[in-house]
């Protein structure tokens, strides 16, 4: 006997049953927006080699959206890991260009500090975190033959990490949908980039930023990191692993002149220092046309200068004419509970939560 063509009724309820649950779950899912299946995958996508960027090993995947790579290149001695977090909804939709910030560390920290603020990880944009040295202060050294081999952290992250995540990434590559975002070390970093390649950064923010190196106290932070001096700086910050507070120090000594020649203002010796103070109005006045914002807060020995740095820069880009947003949350009682005003990321995490919506608002609607 061929076997039946038809189901039995009780087959017929039971499928028809099944196909109705699938549909509302499906249903309900598009209601609260829930991703399709495929976007779980856990894979992160494969990145091609190039602008002078070689992988080395296998990528470190915390999941298909946060995963670090490292490269090498001729550019910096040893290698060097670029942490990237996607947008939830990228694999997801693969037609769609996503706005991208750049994350700068700070002085003696890695790319995981990204984990002690989680507003990093935004589904507004990719956010890229790559390594900026213990001391690489965001910057081609003067000297290169010192104990960190080839140091050059501009040239490595302009030209070389930007166009690698533009080509291997599906990025919006005009100047409106860019930012980067630094602290402390990376404050400056910020800064420099923004007024190094305006028509890259559309947006800037630097928080509890070494911003002005007229100030001595400034320029003896860096020499401190030079010097490998953790009593003098780093003992006091959190710029560090996961944002533990346990830094880990400079890495090896290197000359007091290393990065930015002398930091004596002697027969124009400091004219290093001088050409790339982001302080200077030469400087400031090629962020005329970009959203600038400046988080600080005043309490103990290092935010008490950059709170004064970062007043100094809001007061000549205003002389300018250039707008800009200076936050300065003092001792961190309207900011959150866990801030003391101070050089840490119990102000930071806050901050960045604080920040990165303003952001993804002026992303979505360029100006």
């Amino acid at each position: 006997m061929f076997p039946a063509v038809f189901p039995t009724p009780t087959a017929w309820y039971r499928r028809a049953r099944t196909v109705a649950v699938a549909t509302a779950a499906a249903a309900l899912a598009a209601l609260l927006g829930a991703a399709p299946a495929h976007a779980q995958d856990d894979t992160p996508p494969a990145l091609a080699d190039g602008f002078g960027l070689t992988q080395v090993g296998a990528p470190e995947v915390r999941s298909g959206t946060d995963f670090t790579i490292t490269v090498s290149t001729a550019r910096l001695g040893g290698t060097h890991r670029i942490r990237i977090l996607l947008p939830r909804g990228y694999a997801a939709d693969p037609g769609r260009r996503w706005p991208v910030t750049y994350f700068l560390h700070g002085g003696g920290g890695t790319v995981d500090d990204a984990s002690a603020a989680p507003a990093l990880h935004s589904d507004d944009m990719i956010t890229v975190v790559p390594d900026g040295g213990l001391k690489g202060w965001y910057a081609n050294w003067v000297m290169q033959r010192t104990a960190v081999g080839a140091a050059d952290w501009q040239t490595f992250h302009l030209e070389q990490v930007v166009p690698f995540v533009d080509a291997n990434l599906r990025t919006l590559t005009d100047r409106s949908h860019r930012a980067v975002v630094g602290l402390s070390m990376g404050g400056y970093g910020a800064l420099h980039y923004a007024e190094a390649r305006p028509e890259l950064f559309g947006h800037v923010a630097s928080l509890s930023g070494g911003i002005d190196f007229g100030m001595a106290e400034i320029r003896a932070a860096v020499l401190a990191t030079e010097l490998n001096l953790t009593g003098a700086w780093c003992a006091v910050s959190t710029s560090s692993p996961a944002g533990t507070g346990q830094c880990t120090g400079y890495g090896p000594y290197v000359d007091s002149d290393a990065i930015f020649g002398s930091p004596y203002p002697v027969f124009g010796a400091d004219h290093v220092w001088n050409e790339l103070d982001p302080a200077a109005f030469g400087n400031l006045a090629r962020l005329a046309e970009t959203d600038t914002t400046l988080y600080t807060g005043d309490q103990g020995p290092i935010d008490h200068f950059t709170a004064l740095a970062s007043a100094t820069v809001h007061h000549r880009l205003a002389q300018l004419g250039v707008s800009s947003r200076l936050v300065n949350y003092g001792n961190g009682a309207s900011l959150s509970p866990g801030c003391d005003g101070g050089h840490n990321y119990g102000c930071w995490a806050p901050v960045l939560a604080d920040y990165l919506p303003r952001l993804a608002a002026s992303f979505a609607h360029p100006a």
